[in-house]
C-alpha cells in the first residue's frame, strides 16, 4: 500500500466536487460508477438513497484498493414516493408542480469505505418547504433550464432558492452532498487532508 491517505470519489456530480472544494477536501481520483440508478417498485426514499451510495461505492472500490473512497446518493421525495431527475422540462414541470406549496424530504445517502475495509454509511435527512409557485414562475425557472439531471427538477444554490420558505436540516445535503458528516465520518476513519 504505497499512500493510504488517497480519496476516490465515486461520482459524476461535479457539484459534489465542488462542495468538497468549499471544507478543504480534493478527491485524489473522481472514478464515476456505472450502476442502474431506478428505484426497486414501493422502495422507500432513506432506503433507496443508501442502497444506490452503497452501489457506487462497490462499483468502483473494487479498482481502488487501499484507498479511501466516498460514495454518495440524493433522493427527493414527497411522501413516500421518489422524484426522478429531470431529464426534460416535462419531467421538471411535474416535479415542480409537485412540490409547489408543499414539504419535502432529502435524503443523502452516504457511505466511506476505509483502507482496511472499514464502512461508515449515514443517511441525512433534510425537510425543504416550498412556496406556492405559479404558473409563471415555474415557466421561468423550467426556461433557465438550470433544472437539467437534477433530482426532483431543481437546484437549490440557483434560481430556485427564490421558492423555498423554510429549510431544516443540512442545507449542503439538499446540493448534492451533506459536508458536516463528510468531514466526520472521514476524519473518523483516519483520512487526513
Amino acid at each position: 500500500m504505497a499512500n493510504n491517505n488517497r480519496l476516490i470519489l465515486a461520482s459524476a456530480s461535479a457539484r459534489r466536487l465542488e462542495l468538497l472544494a468549499q471544507i478543504g477536501v480534493t478527491p485524489d481520483i473522481v472514478d464515476a460508477p456505472q450502476i442502474d440508478e431506478s428505484p426497486h417498485a414501493r422502495e422507500l426514499p432513506r432506503i433507496y438513497a443508501a442502497r444506490m451510495a452503497a452501489a457506487k461505492l462497490n462499483a468502483v472500490a473494487v479498482r481502488h484498493d487501499g484507498a479511501f473512497v466516498l460514495a454518495a446518493d440524493t433522493a427527493v421525495a414527497c411522501g413516500r414516493r421518489i422524484l426522478p431527475k429531470a431529464e426534460n422540462a416535462a419531467t421538471a414541470r411535474e416535479c415542480l408542480e409537485r412540490l409547489s406549496g408543499g414539504r419535502h424530504r432529502i435524503y443523502g445517502g452516504l457511505i466511506v469505505r476505509a483502507p482496511d475495509g472499514r464502512r461508515v454509511a449515514r443517511v441525512v435527512l433534510t425537510a425543504v418547504v416550498f412556496k406556492r409557485l405559479s404558473k409563471a414562475e415555474i415557466a421561468n425557472y423550467l426556461d433557465c433550464g438550470e433544472w437539467r439531471g437534477k433530482a426532483g427538477g431543481y437546484a437549490i444554490q440557483g434560481r430556485a432558492a427564490r421558492f423555498v420558505r423554510r429549510l431544516n436540516g443540512s442545507y449542503s445535503n439538499v446540493v448534492g452532498l451533506p459536508l458536516y458528516e463528510v468531514a466526520q465520518i472521514l476524519g473518523g476513519l483516519g483520512w487526513r487532508a
